[in-house]
């Protein structure tokens, strides 16, 4: 099959790249991405002399770009994670999240119909749902929990998965959706809280933690994240949605003081700062519905996650230098400017 992934040279897309290759060696993967300060072709770079592996630089909000890349590759499948999805940077900018997270998703439905793609998947968000009490464990987020959006992230978010399921009622698509609690894992961008903390906390510097650090999410390794997409778009039933949960519900405080451990670190690094606007409380997913009807359940435990990409961070420190200090959003011209 020949799967076009958007935003592959992000955190989640550029896993699911790496594992969908490693797995499926038969398949071809087209990824496409704009290279925003979050997309970085370092983490393409033990596929890009793969032979079933081709790269698109577009932004999927460009209608002439992406028609003209579907003509050229005409994939079976296509999965959306490209998407603005800091919370921080929706709150100080609302504008950019809703042209690639809602435009975009547009563009590429229009494209996908028009090139009578077999499976069209939208990589979502828990967020969508808001947020769950924090003296209530025993509620957890359903595929039927309504809709009940706290930033303009996760509403730029909600308005794609609408837009999805309207495409499914008016256009009769073969769509999917799925929503994922917290990732984590090898090619995070240092802006999020576990390669925050444990980058600062290998360079002793301050760790910034909102609030007093009692938001709870769900943590998920991305691997787990990236196989249950590959469950979905292959054998998960067109128009419905799938939550991917990990069961590893931690509060934010109990994360970081778990890497300063884990880093031989002093729990003095820790900084509390004022807490984010409209800061969600606790996430928690059911992932019942993906395990009863494809078999799926997360394979790895926080802490055996968490050591696992701490030693990915420690073994990779170049790639993270690059991303901190710039140099990766050159890379891309200098390694790859005439090839591609």
């Amino acid at each position: 099959m020949k799967i076009l992934v958007t935003g592959g040279a992000g955190f989640i897309g550029g896993n699911f790249i790496h594992d969908t290759l490693a797995n499926y060696p038969d398949d071809t993967v087209i990824c496409v991405d704009k290279l925003t300060y979050a997309g970085n072709m370092e983490t393409l770079t033990p596929v890009m002399d793969n032979k079933n592996f081709f790269f698109e630089k577009a932004d999927i909000a460009d209608s002439v770009a992406i028609r003209a890349i579907f003509e050229k590759h005409h994939p079976d499948i296509v999965i959306n994670f490209a998407a603005e999805s800091h919370v921080d940077r929706s709150i100080t900018d609302p504008g950019i999240f809703l042209k690639t997270n809602i435009i975009g998703t547009q563009v590429l439905l229009d494209a996908s119909r028009e090139f009578d793609v077999k499976r069209y998947h939208q990589v979502s968000t828990d967020e969508v749902y808001g947020d769950l009490p924090l003296d209530r464990p025993d509620l957890l987020f359903t595929e039927e929990t309504p809709i009940h959006t706290s930033s303009p992230y996760s509403a730029s978010k909600a308005g794609a998965d609408l837009l999805c399921l309207a495409y499914i009622r008016t256009y009769k698509m073969p769509i999917t959706i799925s929503r994922c609690s917290n990732c984590y894992g090898p090619y995070h961008f240092p802006e999020k809280l576990i390669p925050l903390m444990l980058i600062n906390a290998m360079q002793d510097k301050p760790l910034p933690v909102y609030g007093k650090g009692e938001n709870v999410r769900d943590w998920l390794y991305v691997i787990d994240h990236c196989r249950a997409i590959n469950l979905i778009v292959r054998n998960g039933t067109p128009g419905e949605i799938y939550n991917i949960g990990g069961h590893n519900e931690r509060a934010n405080i109990d994360v970081v003081k778990e890497i300063l451990q884990q880093l031989g670190k002093p729990e003095t690094l820790i900084n509390y700062v004022t807490d984010r606007a409209g800061h969600d409380m606790r996430y928690g997913i059911d992932p019942t519905k993906i395990n009863n009807e494809l078999g799926w359940l997360p394979e790895t435990k926080f802490e055996d996650g968490l050591k696992q990409t701490i030693k990915w961070f420690k073994e990779n420190k170049k790639w993270w230098q690059n991303v901190l200090d710039g140099e990766y959003q050159k890379y891309y011209e200098r390694n790859y400017g005439d090839r591609l």
